[in-house]
């Protein structure tokens, strides 16, 4: 578009102003060429659309440290189950061979001897102290690694419902030591009669 030499007063562009203002509203056709050959005020382009905000990287999940359990101390007390409560002989018996009377027999014995090694080596004490049936609450930061929630469970804590078991935990631990060159693998010798 080439330059006018000569610009209009400032009365005559008020005088041009209107006229175009109201010839733009009853004429579509003139409307649609001031439009197209941009005459006239150029509508500001319509701002660019802002960035869609990113949304912040959630932190990368913790990894969970796993430890290795050594064997050792899991194959040392069955090695005590064994030879107090004969427990891995009673596991491998064929129990449908037997009437429910030597079955009871012989559970006692289990009991009895399950129950020494507990007393002997662990201090086990419950997890909560509250009776069993008893209404709890459990309040928000609860450690839910004693405390498993059953039922129906939704929401958060705080938590309300009825204690129907009151866990377990090992306060102390008593294995006896091993000796450097005792295979643990034994849990109970072979018996030779002579």
């Amino acid at each position: 578009m080439s330059t006018p030499t000569q610009l209009p007063s400032f009365w005559s562009r008020l005088s041009l102003a209107f006229g175009t203002f109201f010839k733009t509203i009853g004429d579509a056709e003139f409307a649609a060429r001031v439009r197209d050959d941009e005459v006239g005020p150029v509508a500001a382009p319509a701002p660019a659309p802002a960035p869609a905000p990113v949304p912040a990287a959630a932190p990368a999940p913790v990894p969970v440290q796993l430890r290795e359990a050594t064997p050792d101390a899991a194959l040392q007390l069955l090695t005590l189950l064994q030879r107090e409560a004969r427990l891995i002989d009673f596991a491998h018996e064929n129990l449908a061979a037997y009437a429910d009377a030597d079955i009871g027999a012989a559970a006692r014995v289990v009991h009895e001897g399950c129950a020494r090694v507990l007393k002997d080596h662990f201090t086990i004490q419950p997890v909560r102290s509250e009776a069993e049936g008893a209404r709890v609450t459990l309040d928000e930061g609860f450690d839910a690694a004693s405390v498993r929630l059953t039922g129906n469970v939704v929401g958060k804590a705080p938590f309300k419902g009825t204690l129907s078991h009151r866990g377990w935990k090992a306060t102390d631990v008593r294995l006896p030591q091993l000796a450097k060159e005792h295979d643990a693998r034994i849990l109970a010798p072979a018996e030779v009669e002579l």
